[in-house]
């Protein structure tokens, strides 16, 4: 058609990053997305297989059951909790509920890659506040960046892709200092993997604070990755604006009873949480013993700061049957595995020349 010219999309979507996921090549083991090992139990696998009987039929827009059974466990009405399709839609959510466009979302960097996608999005505007020297979120520099055209600032913790934490007396003394119309989101995606008593619960905050919500997933410790159902608590209007522009019907049925029943089943689960964890400080000290740099982690991987040579370090490992996840000039972010998997990590790991 000649003389036609094509719809124009948003300009500004050009210079948008891509969400790059984990690769995964056949025969090579993907240490890259921070899933869990292990497969659905077999109470969760049955609440699939039930609920999947039944996929003919829209899901429960509102997950009323999930958000119930949430309200009991996590002590909070139903009316603070808010369903998502896996927590990072609830990220993009709360952005879309709290900002005007051009108002300006403040978090660490580098910390969750979604972060800049879903403030662009919602056209909003990203500040990126660099992480200090032991890779952390640098809170009082994030404090410092705060204007009033601040509306939300994220702290991720304990972060990704560096797995550190932010400890009581700082993020306290954070929330104290951050005005009151500045909603603060902490991301606990990561919370299940946490040993250090000194890193608290975010949920704490939101009771005793009108501008804290938490953001949690099933997707990490409870294994569901590949069906995309998370939570945010937050206060009340918060979570009523996030559920006015939620996508209706985007958390599916199978995923409301796989979280559902992986609730139910939340002390097994756990169990192979803590050997997760075990493995994870066993392969952190073997990486330091090697002459790595690698943080103090609280989730489920391991962060090695090699700068230019992080590429070659994930060349390396794909050579040797490994996908690890490269942030070019950066760092690797490496996931827990079984025991048999991390130790061909660590093999590759001392064989290469850093």
């Amino acid at each position: 058609m000649s003389g036609v010219h094509a719809v124009p999309t948003r300009a500004d979507l050009e210079s948008l990053p891509l969400y790059v996921a984990g690769r995964t090549i056949a025969g090579a083991i993907k240490l890259a997305s921070n899933e869990v090992p292990g497969g659905p139990l077999p109470s969760v696998a049955k609440a699939i297989a039930e609920a999947a009987s039944g996929v003919n039929r829209y899901p429960d827009t509102g997950a009323q059951g999930l958000t119930d059974r949430l309200a009991k466990s996590l002590g909070f009405p139903a009316s603070q909790i808010a369903i998502g399709c896996g927590s990072v839609s609830l990220c993009q959510q709360l952005v879309q509920a709290v900002c005007a466009p051009g108002e300006e979302v403040i978090y660490g960097w580098r910390s969750f890659e979604a972060y800049p996608i879903v403030v662009q999005v919602a056209n909003a505007q990203s500040v990126q506040v660099p992480l200090n020297a032991e890779h952390a979120f640098d809170l009082d520099a994030m404090l410092a960046a705060i204007t009033p055209k601040t509306r939300m600032l994220f702290v991720c913790n304990p972060n990704n892709p560096t797995g550190t934490a932010v400890r009581r007396e700082e993020l306290e003394r954070f929330l104290d200092a951050v005005p009151a119309n500045v909603l603060v989101v902490l991301d606990e995606a990561y919370r299940e993997f946490v040993t250090d008593t000194d890193v608290p619960d975010g949920l704490e905050y939101v009771r005793s604070r009108q501008n804290v919500a938490v953001l949690r997933t099933f997707s990490k410790a409870y294994g569901l990755a590949g069906l995309r159902v998370g939570y945010a608590v937050a206060p009340e209007h918060i979570t009523a604006a996030l559920k006015k522009v939620y996508v209706a019907f985007s958390v599916n049925m199978v995923a409301q009873a796989a979280a559902i029943a992986s609730l139910d089943a939340h002390d097994e689960l756990m169990e192979r949480v803590a050997d997760i964890v075990g493995e994870r400080d066993r392969v952190r000290a073997a990486l330091l013993e090697a002459g790595y740099e690698v943080p103090e982690t609280q989730a489920n991987f391991v962060w090695l700061p090699l700068g230019e040579q992080a590429a070659a370090f994930s060349a390396h490992a794909l050579d040797n049957k490994l996908i690890v996840r490269a942030f070019a000039g950066s760092g690797v972010r490496v996931t827990i595995s079984t025991p048999e998997e991390n130790d061909l990590f660590l093999a590759a790991a001392l064989s290469f020349s850093h």
